[in-house]
């Protein structure tokens, strides 16, 4: 059993029963959580900024920093779990994308992260099944090897599922 606790930029997977994968305080940034049924294998990354171009060697560094190059290493480090092999059955969760400047937010950060997980999802052709997203509440996540259930904190409530 391993835990993996996720900063800013990084991603993880998974799929040993009883294993963990957490991330904390997703203000406008987006975890993105991939159920690979064909492995059992969960996989989780930290979004904070929807593309790369703004900063190609952050990218290059930390991949997971940005949608647009973390969403691919996390396929492919699904796919390591998997011999090498894409899940066609592949589906998704997400949470974040809050609001967090409050109504004055002009760069609309966290929505502009949904929108590019989003759209990177659907040219995958992975389905997304569930989110939590926008508001302007802070969030934690953490999900369980064995789940379908992504759990869902903030200060001040209790704990929900995705």
């Amino acid at each position: 059993m391993i835990d993996i606790v996720l900063g800013i930029g990084h991603l993880g997977a998974a799929n040993m029963p009883g294993s963990t994968i957490k991330t904390y305080a997703l203000g406008s940034c987006v975890a993105l959580t991939l159920f690979s049924p064909s492995c059992r294998g969960i996989g989780m990354v930290h979004i904070a900024l929807s593309d790369s171009s703004i900063n190609k060697n952050k990218a290059i560094e930390t991949p997971g920093y940005f949608a647009d190059t973390g969403f691919p290493a996390l396929l492919k480090k699904m796919a390591m779990m998997n011999k090498g092999k894409q899940d066609f059955s592949m589906f998704a969760k997400i949470a974040g994308g809050a609001s967090m400047i409050g109504a004055s937010d002009v760069f609309n950060i966290g929505q502009r992260n949904v929108d590019q997980v989003k759209k990177l999802l659907r040219g995958a052709g992975i389905t997304l099944t569930a989110e939590d997203t926008g508001g302007s509440i802070s969030r934690t996540v953490s999900v369980e090897i064995g789940s379908d259930n992504v759990v869902v904190y903030t200060p001040g409530r209790p704990e929900w599922k995705i």
